[in-house]
């Protein structure tokens, strides 16, 4: 009879076939070479952790990661729990949080991932892993827009005279005219920009007058050569956990963040192809969701999150403590001695 090997984490709930999936392109990624499950899978970790990382392992790919939507799942944990057990998952080597690009010019938009390894991995391979994943977006054609076919008119070989043409009766009703639209070319990229904020985060959903009024101050970053991506990024990176007013703080950001102007280069000559778009993919910090490349975001947190993890480890003795516990224990075998 066969044996059957359980893993060391602990019973998490089924996952239901109701799981909420993420929006396609968002989710849950799985790494590639990961070991077959065993029952070590996740013993060095402490109980919570064990708890979350088995329940996360059997999620399929594609799957909703945020904190809030496990919190449903797991019922023995709030949010903060969650959000905590994933920052130890991330310096364990277990997952990490990404954002990257896709589209290109104005249609470029970001996407946001966990990268999950049931194997524990260390920092120098999520960082080749992720730089792979980097370079091969990067080489992936970036297909045109589908234009609509416009059919062809026939050109007849010789002209022949149209009949005279019969006069309407008087009582056929005329058609409406139609209200013309504006066309989503006609807004500026600063606008566009502005508008899809609320898609990046639901906090940052801005009005039709509020793209308009804060329109003039984006146009001034795209004028000093920054591109929508980065203008989004410096608009979403690090926010607060509460937004009273995003237009006000988009504001304060967009003035505040003003980049300098660079001088004018040498245009490239109007023959010369376009460069291929870059598909940049950063790395999320797993605490505190600040953006940043793999490299400088080890065990997926960022520099404030990491001495703020490290400061929250076991302190280390102090040597006056020590000194004195070896003089006592001195002091006791002295006494000990048969006289």
């Amino acid at each position: 009879m066969a044996t059957q090997h359980l893993s060391s984490a602990l019973p998490a709930p089924a996952v239901s076939a109701a799981y909420p999936m993420a929006k396609p392109g968002y989710g849950k990624r799985s790494a590639p070479g990961e070991q077959a499950r065993t029952r070590d899978d996740f013993a060095l970790l402490p109980t919570r952790e064990r708890y979350v990382a088995g329940f996360v392992d059997h999620l399929p790919d594609g799957a909703a990661m945020s904190v809030k939507q496990l919190a449903k799942q797991l019922p023995l944990y709030g949010q903060q729990a969650i959000s905590t057990a994933l920052k130890a998952l991330s310096v364990a080597g277990h997952l990490r949080r990404v954002r990257c690009s896709v589209g290109s010019g104005d249609e470029s938009r970001w996407v946001f991932r966990t990268f999950w390894s049931r194997t524990a991995r260390d920092n120098e391979w999520w960082n080749t892993y992720l730089a792979t994943e980097t370079a091969s977006r990067t080489a992936a054609p970036v297909e045109p827009p589908a234009l609509a076919a416009v059919p062809q008119q026939r050109t007849a070989p010789e002209a022949t005279p149209d009949p005279a043409p019969t006069p309407a009766p008087a009582t056929t009703p005329t058609a409406p005219p139609t209200v013309p639209t504006t066309p989503p070319a006609a807004f500026s990229p600063a606008y566009l920009a502005l508008a899809r904020l609320g898609r990046n985060d639901h906090r940052l959903g801005l009005s039709t007058d509020d793209c308009t009024t804060l329109e003039p101050l984006a146009a001034q970053w795209l004028d000093r050569g920054v591109t929508t991506d980065y203008l989004t990024s410096a608009l979403t990176a690090g926010l607060p956990a509460q937004i009273d007013s995003p237009t006000g703080l988009l504001r304060r950001r967009l003035i505040d963040k003003l980049p300098p102007r660079l001088p004018d280069t040498t245009s490239t000559p109007a023959n010369t192809p376009a460069p291929t778009p870059t598909h940049r993919l950063l790395v999320e910090c797993t605490d505190c969701g600040r953006p940043g490349p793999p490299e400088a975001l080890p065990d997926g947190l960022c520099r404030p999150c990491h001495t703020t993890h490290s400061a929250s480890g076991p302190p280390s003795p102090d040597p006056t403590q020590i000194a004195a516990v070896k003089a006592h224990m001195a002091n006791l075998r002295h006494l000990l001695k048969p006289v």
